[in-house]
């Protein structure tokens, strides 16, 4: 199996700079790695470059949700409900370790957006379009009902709430599993390269880029038959790079969540609710933490750090107020916190939340084709209409022939455990593995949801008399070895979302991390001081304070 090993990264680079490709995807979102993967699995020889860490920008800053798009049915988007029905099923049968059934509350009022009829029949129709499996279809519950499953929520005006079954997800690892699928099956990948200058040929057409390594600040470049642009926020940027910024174009909208520990807010069951001005927030009990989100204005800052303001702190506490009247929460009560961006597609005349989160493919006049928009349900089936445009672009200049997509039933990284059917069968075979290790059996079965299948690569370093606890050591080993970590705001963000959701063991384990990449990676003084001040910032602007 080939890895997607950081030891390795600069034997990556040389293998990109060497060989012609017929596909080179830039992004490494779920987006680009989605591609990636189906672009492989077809045959196809395939690169990918990510300018800062995988999933660094939209892909770690979701709700973090697989959701079949109940909103969309509010503003008559069937078909749009219809296929990511369709894809959460496939994401979750795919990688059960990272993706889980979570039912949700939709408690209704007097007076409110949804009412108990409403309510009924738009998750009926939601449980039909969706596909929705029998034992996870809708019920309505009484006021009583409602109150027994979550007795924080507000009691005055409640009428009932719905019962439906969404899934929860950690966006950053699904994107991470993805790309180690790709990389598995032959694609050459590399983080913190950017796209410095498309090349053309003589006719025009696109045909390479030049790199740059972001950690070496080396130059190479990168040719290939067909070039993808799946960037996200960034997409325009790339396209004015083309000179083919025209017609549509990219409307940022920025999401923030706030996350609070259990004991400031209690919260045993998702609720999904109305906020007073109309939009639909969520909040997630995960892990010892709730969190709630999200915002939806649009954004013109920095793109690649955009930050919770203080009027999205205020918005959100005040929805928080609205909906648990009970509890009082200030914003010295803000555990942490996260800003994402969406990268919606122009639409005159509407707000953020009635542009459409449909995708959209571009193809400019030098062939680059761009991928816009889009939800991080469908992002399998976004490849594959973009791998099928490929399929159409590569045919016109030689006689390969790439049959029809494969991803539908194969299971991504850590996934082979035989579907979701079989997931608690094989956590309770690992906690009888992990005894030969000294692992306790809750040790076992964090590890084993956390990797799925891939823990088996984790276990063998897991070792004692080390600066860190044997299991966070093997953790860190492994995020170094198998998912190209390179800095230690990787491993703290992406590879174990702590910095969201377990705030304290990154100020624990910081320096232990950092002095331990330190020595392995070879770093000099400037690049620890660097790397270090960077996991301050980012700690510092999660732990936003008004």
């Amino acid at each position: 199996m080939k890895k997607l090993s950081g030891i390795n990264r600069e034997s990556q680079i040389d293998q990109q700079s060497k060989t012609e490709y017929d596909v080179l995807v830039i992004g490494g979102g779920i987006t680009g790695a989605g591609i990636a993967l189906d672009a492989v699995t077809r045959g196809m020889k395939t690169a990918l470059v990510e300018m800062q860490d995988f999933a660094a920008g939209t892909s770690s800053r979701s709700t973090k949700l697989v959701h079949g798009g109940l909103r969309y049915l509010k503003q008559l988007e069937i078909k749009e409900v219809a296929d990511l029905g369709k894809e959460r099923a496939i994401v979750y049968e795919n990688g059960p370790h990272v993706t889980t059934p979570e039912w949700m509350l939709l408690p209704f009022y007097e007076k409110g957006t949804f009412g108990k009829y409403t309510t009924s029949i738009g998750l009926k129709v939601y449980d039909f379009l969706a596909r929705v499996k029998k034992e996870e279809r809708r019920k309505i519950l009484s006021k009583e009902e409602t109150i027994v499953k979550e007795p924080l929520i507000k009691k005055d005006g409640l009428l009932g709430g719905g019962y439906y079954v969404e899934y929860r997800t950690d966006d950053a690892r699904l994107t991470i599993e993805v790309m180690k699928s790709a990389r598995a099956h032959g694609a050459d990948i590399v983080n913190y390269t950017k796209v410095e200058k498309l090349l053309y040929d003589e006719r025009g057409k696109v045909i390479g880029a030049v790199i740059k390594d972001m950690i070496s600040g080396d130059e190479y470049t990168i040719h290939a038959a067909v070039i993808i642009n799946a960037t996200g926020p960034w997409v325009d940027d790339l396209r004015s790079m083309d000179h083919s910024k025209e017609g549509k174009h990219l409307q940022l909208s920025k999401g923030v969540h706030l996350v609070f520990d259990q004991s400031k807010f209690p919260l045993t069951q998702s609720v999904y609710f109305d906020a007073p001005d109309g939009r639909m927030i969520f909040a997630i009990p995960r892990a010892g933490k709730t969190y709630v989100g999200t915002t939806d204005t649009f954004y013109d800052g920095d793109v690649q750090y955009p930050e919770p303001l203080q009027e999205d702190i205020k918005y959100l506490l005040e929805c928080i107020q609205y909906m648990f009247p009970t509890l009082q929460l200030n914003s010295i009560d803000i555990e942490s916190s996260w800003a994402g961006l969406r990268p919606l597609i122009f639409e005159d005349g509407k707000n953020p939340s009635e542009i459409s989160r449909k995708d959209e493919i571009w193809v400019s006049k030098s062939g680059l084709i761009t991928i816009a928009g889009g939800k991080l349900t469908g992002y399998r089936k976004m490849a594959e209409t973009t791998v099928n445009l490929i399929v159409t672009q590569l045919s016109k200049n030689n006689s390969n022939q790439y049959g029809p997509s494969k991803t539908k039933n194969l299971p991504i990284s850590g996934g082979e455990i035989g579907g979701s059917e079989k997931l608690d069968a094989f956590i309770n075979d690992q906690k009888e593995k992990a005894k030969a290790l000294g692992l306790s059996k809750d040790d076992a079965a964090q590890l084993a949801y956390f990797y799925g299948s891939n823990v088996q690569d984790v276990y063998p370093f897991i070792e004692e008399e080390k600066p860190l606890p044997p299991t966070i050591y093997a953790q860190l080993m492994y995020a170094i070895h198998y998912e190209m970590t390179i800095k230690p705001i990787d491993f703290f963000i992406r590879r174990t979302g702590w910095l969201y959701f377990n705030f304290q063991e990154v100020e624990r384990w910081k320096l232990p991390v950092l002095a331990i990449m330190a020595e392995l990676y070879n770093w000099n003084d400037n690049q620890i001081e660097e790397y270090e001040k960077e996991l301050n910032s980012a700690m510092e602007v999660a732990r936003f304070q008004v």
